[in-house]
């Protein structure tokens, strides 16, 4: 798919099947409907012919990565073999997509992957645990393995050339919010990856990894239900940090404001990673014996909106001193959410500068007089 191409899928309906699918997950986040304008980069692309055994080489080394929350290799065998059968034959192959980080010049595989995972497999001679022999193939090239192929042909497949097109953001510098776009307009497996999935990607790092281990903890999956498939929980713990640490900061739209929180927070040392988690575990453990499994359910569904305002307030009345008790803080939060303002501020416009400030300084408020 070319960097034009990229434009032709028509975001509003993207952003109604998020909601829709965070609705049927019984999680309310009106920000995934909301419109994040006319966002433009600056993007450098190129083409670059690689060999095949060039490419293997750079799979090796890691100098060509796979994001860690993509699928894993699902091509058959036989489906491999025949990857493997039209290099041999001379024929042309779909070429990859990637992305080049310009700190570590790694390369981001975007698209493309089962191609690269097959080639690397081949060329160890091992595919999902057993030894990698082509099957359903044409001869002389039925149960080889790439020690066991005639040498012309080694020749002719480690000399075969794969087509990469690799891009790179040039503006805006601060956050790498183009990775995010084209991740969402390039899916190999025809599922549209959640906000945070790709977040999980392009912010990979000590911040991501510390979010990881937060999922984990026992008072908030009590709190949110089962672990949630899509990372919805796991981004709602990225969106705390982020209300708590710069919710004074907070420009819309709210993903292009926590994936530029996330970069940022993979940049901080343990010590302040360490020191957000205490506040997080301390803050929904509290609401797990306060409240329990009906917080932040102003209807039904879980509502985002809720959440980060009553976690940040909170969170902010336990930094300021002895915690107060369960019975208190189940008071303030039942006065709180039946607050029309609050309710407005938590059901329309959710993404809205206004919006979040004024549900943060209710939520404040309302925990800071227990």
């Amino acid at each position: 798919m070319s960097i034009g191409a990229l434009n032709d899928i028509r975001d509003d309906d993207v952003r109604k099947d998020e909601y829709d699918l965070a609705l049927e997950e019984g999680i309310d986040d009106e920000t995934l409907r909301d419109d994040p304008g006319a966002t433009k980069f600056s993007i450098s692309s190129y083409g670059a012919d690689y060999t095949v055994d060039s490419l293997v080489k750079r799979m090796r080394g890691g100098a060509f990565r796979i994001p860690e929350f993509q699928r894993q290799f699902v091509w058959t065998p036989k489906h491999a073999s025949k990857f493997i059968e039209s290099l041999l034959m001379g024929l042309p192959v779909p070429g990859v997509f990637l992305y080049k980080e310009a700190d570590t010049n790694e390369h981001l595989v975007i698209d493309g992957q089962q191609r690269l995972r097959t080639l690397e497999a081949f060329y160890d001679g091992v595919l999902r645990g057993k030894e990698f022999k082509l099957q359903g193939v044409r001869e002389p090239w039925v149960n080889q393995t790439y020690k066991t192929l005639d040498p012309a042909d080694i020749l002719k497949l480690d000399d075969s050339i794969v087509h990469a097109t690799i891009f790179k953001q040039d503006k805006p510098e601060d956050v790498l919010d183009s990775i995010y776009f084209v991740f969402e307009r390039i899916n190999t497996g025809g599922i549209r990856l959640s906000p945070q999935e790709i977040r999980n990607c392009i912010s990979l790092g000590p911040f991501i990894e510390r979010v990881h281990q937060l999922n984990t903890f026992p008072p908030w999956r009590s709190v949110f239900a089962s672990q949630n498939n899509r990372a919805k929980d796991e981004e709602l713990i990225v969106r705390f940090f982020a209300m708590y640490r710069d919710g004074d900061k907070y420009t819309r739209p709210m993903n292009g404001f926590l994936n530029k929180f996330s970069a940022a927070m993979n940049k901080v040392g343990k010590d302040e990673l360490d020191r957000l988690s205490k506040v997080f575990q301390t803050t929904i453990g509290k609401v797990n014996t306060a409240i329990g499994a009906r917080a932040f359910r102003i209807i039904r569904s879980l509502n985002a909106a809720a959440f980060d305002a009553v976690m940040v307030g909170l969170a902010k009345r336990l930094d300021a001193g002895p915690a107060p008790t369960d019975n208190d803080v189940g008071a303030a939060y039942d006065k709180l959410i039946a607050d029309d303002e609050f309710k407005q501020a938590c059901e329309r416009a959710t993404a809205d500068e206004e919006n979040v400030r004024k549900r943060l300084a209710l939520a404040t408020a309302a925990f800071a007089g227990i």
